[in-house]
Parts: C-alpha cells; structure tokens; sequence
C-alpha cells in the first residue's frame, strides 16, 4: 500500500462559511484554517468562491479578497445581478454553484479528498459525482446552529462530516485579533450576511 500523502482540495462556498462561523459565534482566521489543511496530506489547491458587488465604490469583502489570493488561495468572483422577483421587491442574486462545481469535476481525477466547505443541499449531486471518480469527499458545516447550517441530504452523501465548531480551536481567528482588523467582519458582502441563515441552503436563486 502507497505511503504517499493524501491529495486533497478545498473548496470553499465563502458565503456560506461566514455565516456557519458567524452564528457559532467565531471568525474564521484563513492563515490558520490552510496551515491545518496543509498538516493533512497534499494541498493541491484551496479554492475560495463569493460573489461580489461590483458597482459599489468600496465593496465590504475586497480586503479578504485581496488577502487571500496573495496568500495560497484560487480566489473565484462572479459579479452579483439585480432583478425584480414576483412580489416587485428587490433581490440580488450571487449564486457560485457551478463555478464550484465545474472547478471540482476538473480535478476529480487528481485529487484523493475533496473537503467541501459548505451546507448547501444543491451540491448533493456534485458530491455523488465526485465520488464515482475515488474521491472521498469531507463536508464542513455545522449542526449546532439554529436551524443546522447543513442539510441532511448533503451530510449523508459526503464519506465524511465535520462540524465546524470541532474545528474553531484550530482555525478561528484569536479574539483579541479582531479589533485592529476589519476584514474578518466582511468576509461576506452585505446582502448575503442576512440571506444565509435558513437550512442548510444558500441557494439565493
């Protein structure tokens, strides 16, 4: 049997992790979460997924942005869209399913583990497919919120889950931190912070 270190890429539904860390009460310090990924095998890649608001003189979310593409991560945007739903009230869509997704087929073959940081019931099929190629898939999310940030059909499909909160002593950012640096508030934009609360699901089609 082959000693060599297990392949492993993350990716990270960055909206949906902010919101998992945030109702549990901690920021995530992305320094210390790729060091605890990089102890676990062979990083080949740590993707980071968000979208953004690209119209906004200052958007809330670029410093993190900017942060991690000088610091190990494949930082993936997609500018957010305006439009009207049926009840004539604004929405915004920002939805980075299928860039996670094509992403994660891409490197199926390459890859021994795929850690999936998000809740999304969506991504049920994606972790199925993943999976016919080898690849153990991990799911980070949590079931200590209210309501659980995963949904059930995700965390059954995945080889393998882990709550955030067993994860927070190895990758939340120290308290005393957090004064000097904004950039851990904003690791979401603004319309996402309040639209990530429900299910499990980040889905804001």
């Amino acid at each position: 049997m082959s000693s060599a270190p297990s392949k492993v890429a993350l990716f990270i539904d960055g909206a949906n992790l902010y919101a998992t860390a945030k109702n549990l009460g901690f920021d995530v310090d992305y320094k210390r979460l790729l060091k605890e990924f990089q102890n676990r095998g062979t990083l080949v890649r740590a993707f980071y997924y968000t979208a953004i608001i690209e119209d906004q003189e200052y958007s809330s979310i670029r410093p993190l942005i900017d942060w991690l593409d000088y610091n190990g991560f494949t930082v993936v945007t997609k500018a957010t869209r305006e439009f009207i739903d049926a009840s004539g009230r604004r929405k915004v869509k920002g939805n980075m399913d299928i860039e996670l997704a094509v992403d994660a087929m891409e490197l199926a073959d390459q890859i021994d583990e795929m850690v999936l940081f998000s809740g999304d019931g969506d991504f049920r099929p994606l972790v199925e497919a993943v999976q016919r190629h080898g690849v153990r898939v991990t799911v980070v999310s949590s079931l200590a919120t209210q309501p659980s940030m995963i949904a059930d059909e995700l965390r059954r499909q995945a080889d393998f889950f882990c709550d955030v909160r067993e994860l927070q002593p190895r990758i939340g950012r120290d308290p005393s931190e957090r004064a000097p640096s904004r950039i851990a508030r904003d690791q979401a934009p603004r319309f996402m912070q309040r639209a990530i609360g429900r299910s499990g699901n980040n889905d804001d089609d």
